[in-house]
């Protein structure tokens, strides 16, 4: 697995006194092997989070789902992130509030659906 990290800062103009109105810094990790990949976020003021955001497959984005979680590439970048001390894993799903977490194993609860 191909692991790259880079740096990403989002944030308004600074006013007068060189503060912001939003200011988001983060990294986006992405998890490579062959044709497919899984990007995930983590931002810098809540180093102990990562939210899984999407899979690409062959050159396709597409919305994380169920059974990717069980993908053997998920299963490593999990533990990479883990790894790293991020110990609150989410991935986006679209159902309730947009994010879930992800157990040590996996998908919590039930991965069906």
């Amino acid at each position: 697995m191909k692991v790259e990290r880079t740096r990403h800062v989002d944030a308004s103009e600074q006013d007068e006194s060189e503060g912001y109105d939003y200011y988001y810094e983060y990294d986006i990790y992405l998890f490579t092997d062959g044709s497919t990949s899984v990007a995930a976020r983590s931002y810098v003021d809540e180093p102990h989070e990562a939210h899984f955001l999407s899979i690409e497959e062959h050159g396709r984005s597409r919305t994380l789902v169920d059974a990717d979680l069980k993908r053997s590439l998920f299963q490593a970048a999990q533990s990479h992130l883990r790894s790293e001390g991020k110990t609150d894993l989410r991935w986006l799903s679209g159902r309730g509030d947009g994010y879930e977490p992800v157990s040590a194993g996996g998908a919590e609860g039930d991965a069906g659906g």
